[in-house]
């Protein structure tokens, strides 16, 4: 395996659709109430997005092969670290590049429209990625890594891509509820992660969600979590366009049914497929959100 591929592997290319999903999601609400389609903010939000999501990824593997919580031959994603493909110093050298690279599309953020708060959720997001998997008290290993993929996943992304494509609080009634639904369709991502390391994570005492609460309810979880961020969808959009409340929340509906039978009946490494699936599946919501709301307000009226 040569070095590229090794580190393609490290930054899980399989769940990076979740963080261009919220920046999609984000557009899609800013055009509800805006004409204008800002490339260089999207651009900057989606590399953001991007550099912030390898940053947790590459720190995560970092940090839970230091604590000793990987073992060779996982059912996961290859663990380069682990499997001595890459140093400790090497991966820990990355990540400091990959948060650098979030710090920059921050800063331009900051030049293209100056707002304090930016520099506030800046500095939230880069805790975030550091302190998911370390620290003193590891959000991933103490249940509480759901809690933050909604909002680091879902809220903050939807919500600051939406008002820096139209720089207006218009939208947040809107952006509000569509970010808190992409949060819950970025949550199930973990879960099958989760559900896949139960007994791995059992065993070295990492209390994810599913290690306290059991695969069988954790399944029932991912279930319920789609159908609500259908149905918040829905309620959303259904007075703006009601083509947008129906047509993508269907169609996901449709391919969240089929993971949620994938992940009941796979086992060890088949739940990576269900696991790249569901990210898929919220990718593929937010990009229908776009489309159909763009069809509505540009075509239909």
């Amino acid at each position: 395996m040569n070095k590229t591929t090794i580190w393609l592997k490290a930054m899980r290319l399989q769940t990076l659709p979740v963080s261009i999903a919220g920046v999609i999601a984000g557009i899609a609400c800013a055009q509800i109430n805006s004409n204008n389609l800002n490339i260089i903010t999207a651009a900057l939000c989606l590399m953001f997005a991007i550099a912030a999501q390898i940053t947790s990824n590459f720190w995560n593997e970092y940090s839970d092969y230091k604590n000793g919580l990987d073992t060779k031959g996982r059912d996961g994603f290859r663990r380069g670290v682990t499997e001595g493909d890459i140093t400790p110093k090497a991966m820990k050298i990355a990540t400091f590049i990959a948060l650098t690279v979030a710090a920059i599309c921050g800063i331009a953020m900051l030049m293209y429209n100056f707002q304090w708060w930016f520099i506030v959720v800046g500095a939230l997001v880069g805790l975030f990625a550091l302190a998911y998997s370390s620290g003193p008290y590891p959000l991933s290993h103490h249940g509480l890594g759901d809690i933050a993929v909604i909002i680091f996943f879902g809220i903050i992304p939807v919500n600051l891509t939406c008002y820096m494509q139209s720089y207006s609080y218009l939208n947040l009634a809107t952006s509000l509820p569509i970010s808190v639904a992409i949060g819950f369709m970025a949550t199930n991502v973990l879960i099958v992660n989760n559900y896949r390391d139960y007994y791995d994570d059992k065993q070295v005492h990492k209390n994810t969600t599913v290690v306290m609460f059991g695969r069988k309810t954790m399944a029932y979880a991912y279930a319920i979590l789609g159908i609500l961020a259908a149905c918040i969808t829905t309620a959303t959009l259904i007075n703006i366009s009601t083509t947008a409340a129906i047509i993508a929340p269907i169609i996901y509906i449709i391919i969240h049914s089929i993971t949620t039978i994938q992940l009941i009946t796979k086992e060890n490494k088949k739940l990576n497929v269900v696991l790249a699936r569901t990210a898929i599946n919220l990718f593929t919501f937010a990009l229908l959100l776009l489309c159909v709301i763009a069809l509505h307000k540009y075509i239909i009226n």
